[in-house]
């Protein structure tokens, strides 16, 4: 297969699942507009919208499966869409969560989500509707994104986030250690509820003796060898399902902690190790895993076993691969 993804870069992941593709012997390139302090490099063509645009003859005829990211497409009016369903391409669009995150249906469910990110309602709907006038199909990470998009489209596709675990050396936590390490990276910090998550750190100073680092606008591959020293990371609570932060810290052993909505639970494998806080029992979370060095070792086990079973790259893109062959060609 020949596979196209683009345009925007989330998370690290159209390099990864590009590289992967290309290691199951397919011809695949990710075309990146998106750049960031993050640096995602890997198994990209970091350019522009004006540069891809000037090259489609080229890249339609090129390529026969289209993936595209976060609810963009080559041609800002979807003009391209048309093009690609009338030549008999197959396309799938990836949708990624503020992207798509409906605000009132965000709250029906969680108290704490924040969607200061995410576009006004009409505007997610309106895009919507025309995206899935010409894409049949979509693919999103996890169920809490999965009500936004379903409506919409003939089909959605729950495929996990991927990491190359080449890259992930687990150092698991010492148990020895007197001084912990408690690491948080917020790419936003409202988004992730930073706030909350400072404020009962900064009360659990008064009883207990750790170290906290929190690590902004840093190189993906720099907060990597930040994370290999942490001893509990702290990722996102308002949102209610765990995001690439939690993946990569699992990966490298960590235990994490972060939200996972109650009803969302059982749609995460069984063997999910986080340990769920939110705004009102963050306190409580931080200080159980402080108490507890035995545990903070057994969660970081866990996790590295966690990810090689669900999050290796080798393992989504079998899956990714399954979904690009069942995808339909022409109309929908």
């Amino acid at each position: 297969m020949r596979i196209f993804q683009g345009i925007i870069e989330i998370a690290g992941q159209m390099g990864t699942l590009t590289g992967a593709l290309k290691k199951m012997g397919h011809t695949a390139a990710g075309y990146n507009t998106f750049h960031s302090y993050l640096g995602y490099q890997k198994h990209l063509f970091n350019t522009d919208a004006a540069t891809i645009r000037d090259n489609f003859k080229q890249i339609l005829n090129f390529y026969d499966i289209f993936h595209f990211h976060y609810g963009t497409t080559i041609f800002p009016d979807y003009r391209d869409l048309k093009i690609l369903r009338k030549k008999g391409k197959r396309i799938i669009m990836h949708h990624w969560g503020n992207d798509v995150r409906f605000h009132d249906l965000a709250r029906l469910n969680n108290p704490y989500v924040y969607t200061g990110d995410s576009p006004p309602n009409k505007k997610i709907n309106r895009k919507l509707k025309v995206l899935s006038k010409y894409i049949p199909e979509a693919i999103v990470q996890d169920y809490e994104v999965l009500p936004y998009v379903k409506p919409y489209y003939k089909k959605v596709h729950v495929l996990p986030l991927a990491v190359d675990l080449r890259r992930f050396k687990p150092f698991y936590p010492d148990i020895q250690k007197k001084r912990p390490l408690i690491l948080h990276a917020p790419t936003n910090p409202e988004f992730k509820g930073t706030a909350y998550i400072e404020a009962a750190i900064n009360s659990l100073k008064n009883k207990y003796d750790f170290d906290y680092r929190r690590i902004e606008k840093m190189a993906n591959n720099q907060v990597i060898s930040l994370y290999q020293e942490a001893d509990i990371i702290v990722d996102q609570i308002l949102c209610g399902s765990y995001g690439l932060l939690s993946v990569e810290s699992m990966a490298l052993g960590k235990p994490v902690i972060t939200y996972i909505r109650p009803d969302l639970v059982n749609t995460f494998p069984g063997d999910l190790p986080v340990v769920s806080a939110n705004p009102d029992n963050i306190y409580d979370a931080i200080q159980m895993l402080l108490e507890q060095p035995v545990l903070r070792y057994m969660l970081g086990v866990m996790g590295r076993r966690y990810v090689k079973r669900h999050h290796a790259s080798k393992v989504v893109v079998k899956k990714l691969i399954s979904i690009y062959k069942g995808l339909q060609t022409g109309g929908k």
